[in-house]
């Protein structure tokens, strides 16, 4: 039996990823504790069944049997009160006409918030995840960098973390590969080696975030005017929080060529409709960023590397422009559809060097064809 090393609060979801990384701290001879978090939100039978969550019932049950098997406690732990802080900026984002992204809000300020809290209370020293990434040194700042698997990595969902909260992060997953995590979970004899990954937001699990909002506020959702870029109204939508940048589908019909939104103006009730190459934008500003590997620059200081606009997206090259308040990323290719709330992640040689969430988009002036 290895000697322990120290005590580990685990965030177990019930998933093989969080399973697999407390298995593999045990192994380490850490004294691992798994937490797994109920967010209190109450859905209907109908939008549980089938759910790819991670705070169901089942879920929590799949987190007990991979716990019991590992040989260490796990607890469930109601942030029901917390949630709904989460809960709060996801509606108030759709309500300003922006799209916000609560998965790093809640890594922000759950997984490696309130279960540091937590970890502090039990006298652990550090808190591990299942998310696909690695915690480096670099200088002696803590920072983020890509995970091996580039079709899984994580380290997006992770830009707000703090130099603290990095300092007692452990990312056991970052060298591996899924197919990797699943070959072990199933040599380690977990029935959840082939479970589904998590692809809903989970307190929406039928992934109909419109009729979330409608429901929590149904007095804020008004139909209003689709205008197109001169002004004229040609058509009409049934909300603007229902819309996203780039969307085409329930635009209506009587378009000669393809029509998307290219913009929202909560003050005016009204959705922007143009051409794709209205889409397109040349660089983005961020107003409070999170620095990482470098200390936080001086006004005018430039650096080159790649840009990340929303967790799908694969980095673009750009250059990073510290501002008076904030940054500007300029792109070195226009990009198509940068939406205001989302995350932008600023890259150099796989690390995360700062991240925001998006405050304005500049378009290009002229369209590039």
């Amino acid at each position: 039996m290895p000697q322990k090393r120290g005590r580990i609060v685990v965030a177990m979801s019930g998933g093989v990823d969080s399973s697999v990384a407390a298995a593999l701290l045990c192994e380490q001879g850490y004294d691992v504790v798994g937490l797994f978090m109920r967010h209190g939100v109450e859905v209907s039978d109908a939008a549980a069944r089938g759910k790819q969550g991670c705070c169901s019932l089942e879920d929590s049950m799949d987190a007990r049997k991979v716990a019991a098997a590992l040989d260490v406690p796990v607890y469930a732990i109601n942030f029901s009160a917390d949630f709904g802080r989460i809960i709060d900026y996801f509606a108030a984002e759709y309500n300003a006409g922006r799209t916000p992204n609560p998965c790093i809000q809640c890594n922000r300020w759950l997984k490696f918030g309130k279960l540091l809290d937590y970890a502090d209370e039990i006298g652990a020293t550090h808190v591990a995840t299942g998310h696909y990434a690695s915690v480096n040194q670099v200088d002696g700042r803590y920072t983020i960098s890509r995970g091996v698997d580039r079709d899984k990595d994580q380290s997006y969902v992770l830009f707000p973390l703090s130099q603290e909260q990095l300092s007692r992060t452990l990312l056991p997953l970052g060298a591996l590969t899924k197919p990797q995590v699943r070959s072990r979970a199933e040599a380690l004899g977990m029935g959840i080696f082939d479970k589904p990954d998590s692809q809903e937001i989970c307190f929406v699990p039928d992934n109909d975030y419109g009729g979330f909002l409608k429901r929590r506020d149904p007095a804020s959702i008004n139909p209003g005017p689709l205008v197109d870029l001169s002004g004229k109204e040609v058509g009409r939508h049934d909300g603007y929080q229902l819309y996203t940048i780039g969307q085409r589908k329930g635009l209506g019909g009587g378009f000669t060529e393809p029509r998307y939104v290219v913009d929202i103006e909560p003050d005016t009730n009204s959705v922007i409709v143009g051409a794709a190459h209205d889409l397109q934008a040349i660089a983005l500003e961020v107003s409070q960023p999170t620095w990482q590997e470098l200390a936080p620059m001086n006004p005018g200081d430039t650096l080159d590397g790649e840009v990340k606009v929303r967790y799908s997206h694969q980095p673009q090259s750009a250059t990073l422009e510290v501002l008076a308040q904030g940054i500007r990323i300029l792109f070195r290719e226009p990009l198509r559809a940068v939406t205001m709330g989302q995350g932008a992640v600023f890259y150099r040689d796989d690390r995360v060097i700062c991240g925001g969430f998006i405050d304005r988009v500049l378009k290009c002036p002229e369209p590039i064809l």
